[in-house]
Formats: C-alpha cells, sequence, structure tokens
C-alpha cells in the first residue's frame, strides 16, 4: 500500500477556486480520509479530472455526492441502464486493480469519466479501452471524452460478452455494470497475472470482486457489496420470479429456482414459526457477510420482496426494509428478519418460516446464523472462477455455483462443509 501521509497537495487559495473544484478537493478529501483512496495516483487522478464534465446538466452538488451514481440513460420503463457510477465504487475499483503507467486496461461500460480518471493512470505509454452494447451511450462517452482531453482512449460500440480482442491483451479488466457470469473471452484476453475487478451477482448477492488469472482460473483478492446497473446483451440474465398472494409477495431467484414452484402457492396458509438465533449485530452494522454465508451453506436461497401497497402484515422484513434473504426448501420458506435485542441498541437475528417443514427449516436457518456469528462473523469468503465442464475434484472445497460459461466456488477459512437441504445434500446451486 501506498504511503498516504502526505497527500497531493491541491490548491489552496479555497475562494479562487470555482463551485466544482471545491466539491471535487471535498470528494476526494472524504474518499481519503474513509480509507477508500489509498494511493497518490488515484487521488492524484480524482483530483485532476472533471467529473462534472462527464455529468452535463446534472447540479454539481449531484454530481460529486461520494455514494451516489449519476444515472445517464434509462429504458422505457424507467430504469437505469447507463451511469456514471459514485465517486466511493469508483476508486474502490481502481485501489483494487492496482493500475500502474503503461498498462492496457480494459473498462467494459462506458460512462467516459472512469476511462478518464484510468488514462490518467495508465499515462501515455499505456493504453484504454472502454467498449459498451449501447451506440447512444457510446457516441456520449466518445463524445466527452475528446472534449475533456481524452481522445486516446478506444472507445468501442460492442457487445462486452466477447471482450476486444483488436486491442488484448488486457493487464486489468474493470467491468463497471453487474455480470451475472465471467465469459470466457474475458479471462483469455486477461494477460497472466491480469486482474479483473466485476461486480458479479452471485445466488442474488452482488459483490465488486477483484480476481487475479493464475492459469486457467481466476483467485479472489477481495469483495465489497456494491450493487451496478445490470450487464446487457449475450451476458444478460434472468431473473426467476414466482409471484404469490396475488402479488403481495414475490420470490426472486437468481439460480436453481425451484423444480415444482406450485408448491409454493399455500406456503402462508400455515401459521408462521419463530426462531431466533441469540446472534446480535448493531442496528446499523452491515450483515453482507452474513448473507453471503447463508448463501454459501443453504440450498434453494432466494429474495423475497414485500409490496408495501398490498402489505397485509403477514412478513416482517428485517427493520424498514421491504426485502429479506430466504430460502426455500421444497413446499417451506424461511426468511431472516430481526428483533430488538434485549438490554442493549443492537438486534437479534431470527428466521420466519412457513408450509410444512417451518419448524425443521427455521432451526435449520438460525443454526447456520449462530455457525456465522460464532465461527465467520470476522472472516471473508474466497471466490475463485474455473471454466464451466471442471470436474469436481480438480475444484477446491466450497458451495459451488454453476453458471453458463464458469463453475464459482465460494470457500470460507475454516469451513469443513456445506448443509444440505431436507430432502438430499447439494453441493451446487444450478445456474
Amino acid at each position: 500500500m501506498t504511503d498516504v501521509s502526505s497527500p497531493v497537495e491541491p490548491n489552496s487559495d479555497v475562494s479562487g477556486l470555482d463551485r466544482a473544484a471545491q466539491l471535487r478537493r471535498k470528494m476526494v478529501d472524504d474518499l481519503l480520509a474513509e480509507g477508500t483512496i489509498t494511493s497518490r495516483p488515484v487521488e492524484a487522478a480524482m483530483r485532476k479530472v472533471r467529473r462534472e464534465a462527464f455529468a452535463p446538466g446534472v447540479e454539481l452538488e449531484e454530481a460529486y455526492q461520494l455514494y451516489n451514481g449519476v444515472v445517464t440513460k434509462r429504458d422505457d420503463a424507467g430504469s437505469s441502464v447507463s451511469s456514471v457510477s459514485a465517486p466511493q465504487v469508483q476508486a474502490y475499483m481502481l485501489e483494487q486493480a492496482a493500475i500502474t503507467p503503461g498498462m492496457r486496461i480494459l473498462e467494459i461500460g462506458s460512462g467516459g469519466y472512469n476511462a478518464a480518471l484510468i488514462a490518467e493512470l495508465v499515462g501515455p505509454a499505456g493504453q484504454v479501452t472502454t467498449v459498451d452494447i449501447d451506440k447512444d451511450v457510446i457516441d456520449r462517452a466518445r463524445h466527452l471524452l475528446a472534449q475533456v482531453g481524452y481522445p486516446q482512449v478506444n472507445v468501442v460500440l460492442a457487445d462486452a460478452e466477447f471482450g476486444v480482442p483488436e486491442h488484448a491483451p488486457y493487464d486489468r479488466i474493470l467491468v463497471t455494470v453487474g455480470a451475472w457470469d465471467v465469459p470466457p473471452a474475458w479471462v483469455a484476453q486477461l494477460a497472466e497475472g491480469g486482474r479483473l475487478a466485476v461486480p458479479l451477482q452471485l445466488r442474488g448477492l452482488s459483490r465488486v470482486i477483484t480476481f487475479e488469472r493464475a492459469n486457467e482460473y481466476l483467485l479472489s483478492r477481495a469483495s465489497r457489496l456494491f450493487g451496478f446497473v445490470p450487464i446487457q446483451g449475450a451476458g444478460a440474465h434472468q431473473t426467476t420470479l414466482l409471484v404469490l398472494r396475488e402479488g403481495e409477495i414475490t420470490l426472486r431467484f437468481e439460480e436453481g429456482p425451484p423444480t415444482d414452484p406450485g408448491l409454493l402457492e399455500g406456503v402462508f396458509d400455515a401459521p408462521r414459526v419463530e426462531v431466533w438465533s441469540g446472534v446480535t449485530i448493531g442496528r446499523f452494522e452491515p450483515w453482507a457477510g452474513t448473507q453471503m454465508w447463508l448463501a454459501t451453506v443453504l440450498p434453494g436461497f432466494c429474495r423475497v420482496v414485500l409490496d408495501r401497497k398490498l402489505d397485509t402484515g403477514l412478513l416482517s422484513p428485517p427493520g424498514s426494509h421491504s426485502a429479506a434473504v430466504a430460502v426455500v426448501d421444497d413446499d417451506t420458506l424461511a426468511y431472516v428478519t430481526t428483533r430488538g435485542a434485549a438490554d442493549s441498541v443492537d438486534v437479534e437475528l431470527g428466521v420466519h418460516a412457513f408450509g410444512p417443514g417451518a419448524s425443521e427449516l427455521a432451526e435449520q436457518v438460525a443454526e447456520q446464523l449462530q455457525v456465522w456469528g460464532r465461527e465467520h462473523r470476522h472472516s471473508s469468503p474466497q471466490f475463485r472462477v474455473d471454466p464451466a465442464g471442471t470436474a469436481d475434484d480438480q475444484l477446491p472445497a466450497g458451495r459451488v455455483i454453476d453458471k453458463k460459461h464458469s463453475r464459482i466456488t465460494i470457500s470460507w477459512p475454516g469451513a469443513a462443509s456445506v448443509a444440505a437441504g431436507r430432502g438430499a445434500a447439494s453441493r451446487r446451486a444450478g445456474g
């Protein structure tokens, strides 16, 4: 890690700075203070590149919000399909990528600003290629990059599923859209020892994972919870939705949907079973690790989403949320929730379950909450990506998620095995 005890000195004459420069200075200072920026090169790049230039028509304060991206295009339904990612996300990914002068970089998803930051990091001896499937997005990025002073960036209109072979190999690949899988082209076009930073969907949970290539597989170096707009084109993935109680409750499956969804039609007719784990967390403490542990060890993992407009009080998602992580086992469903812990500002993790096997499934989920609290609360999993078709005996121990192009293994330190469902033991979550 590079020492930043003496950060790059910006213009100290605050009275002479325009508003954008003031906001840019504060953005970088805040990212340094929270530890997201850890190197001088990333600091210098983010101090130099004018973020507002890549968000024309947007209020300056909005463009420089630390934790919010700027939507640059929406589809007919109003959903975001392109954006300039939040400064915190971009700084994190750039630090994890550890870009140095002279490198060749591929960016997947084109907003313009991130490509400009990368261009600063690789310098005149390096090469930056940015690719997007949307012509409007590409035309906009090309225009803004040239206008702001980065005409050397290769701006390519193509489906990123296949990479950009004409400029390969790449020392780093940064994916700035949510991906469900790791296409073979990304691995093939990544140099040996190169890094791939990608927001990857794993059983409905999004993590920005930084991988390093080792021969034909990728091994994670770091991961962090961030959300991105989903990838388009050949790599797009269709979520399986199971709508219950006339839309009040929806189950979202990213992998391994139920083989017989009809078994869940009347799952909420029986009384609710509650089991409390005794595991507490801070009221505002992130519990992304808890969710990933459950996704690792429990088959049938999904998300349950409540439509507040149709809410009858049947579900009690944690806090003020409208969604919770859940597990389905044939005709039974359980989800994780919270309640205030006795004599504490913390909350306790518990399970609500419905269906014929509610008691058993609730106990099983609660037991895994206890295992997480006891053994994995302060640890993180490792992720490994192998090509589809890799034999089981060539994979490390852990939960294997089979996708179209890859087999992704989630392994936790000290975890000897994964849990099984009520029916039969399962090591895999199908894609």
